[in-house]
């Protein structure tokens, strides 16, 4: 398959809005745990995703067909699904000088229309027959270093706070390429993906704050922002 850039109609890399219609699934990924050679040792990933045809059951703690290697640290309900956009993916092809296919980064789902760093904690998406909902931001491990050839790559994208979107699956269902994302639920909060990744990486007091005090924040989150702030009043 020829790698291509994503991108909407009429659309700049980098949106500066929040576009809630037209929000569409570009793509559902799965893929299955492979062992690779990485710097002289054997790793074991599912980083390596690939495009599905047809509708997918979306269900439990994951998408059907796909698979989490090490289960200490990836899959589970907070982190059921994973989500990237294809205007992260432009702005990406610009900062390396190469396009990039869906999947590359092992997202399940592609889309297309939603700012996901400016989604809120908790907000609910419809998206075919599934009911799924934000939940933390990824925060990567070496092996996406693997995926992209380069180890240094892990700090590339930590420092472009582009980080996607993790889900909860609420409600099972199917789901297939082009089915619109209805945003049918968006908590009084306001606490973004954004925010709750830069809760981590900063600091800030108030901003940890916020996250600690927060029901909608996952309970590993909450309590990395309690130890974060613990430590910055010391």
């Amino acid at each position: 398959m020829a790698h291509r850039i994503f991108a909407l109609p009429g659309a700049a890399s980098g949106l500066e809005t929040d576009p809630v219609d037209g929000a569409v699934l570009r793509s559902v990924n799965v893929g299955t745990p492979r062992t690779v050679q990485w710097y002289g040792r054997a790793v074991t990933s599912a980083i390596w995703k690939s495009p599905v045809e047809g509708r997918v059951r979306v269900e439990g703690v994951h998408v059907a067909g796909d698979a989490q290697a090490d289960l200490r640290v990836h899959g589970g309900t907070q982190k059921a699904v994973y989500a990237y956009a294809v205007e992260d993916y432009d702005w990406w092809a610009a900062e390396l000088g190469t396009p990039l296919a869906p999947a590359t980064f092992g997202e399940n789902l592609t889309t297309a229309g939603l700012v996901l760093d400016r989604c809120v904690v908790g907000e609910r998406w419809r998206v075919g027959g599934a009911l799924l909902e934000v939940s933390e931001p990824r925060m990567p491990c070496f092996k996406l270093g693997i995926r992209m050839g380069d180890a240094s790559f892990v700090d590339r994208f930590e420092d472009a706070r582009r980080p996607g979107t993790y889900l909860r699956i609420v409600q099972p269902g199917d789901v297939g390429t082009g089915d619109a994302i209805s945003v049918v639920h968006r908590p009084d909060h306001g606490l973004t993906i954004g925010e709750l990744m830069a809760a981590q990486l900063v600091g800030d007091e108030t901003l940890l704050a916020r996250v600690i005090d927060n029901p909608d924040v996952s309970p590993s989150w909450a309590a990395a922002a309690a130890r974060r702030l613990e430590r910055a009043r010391q």
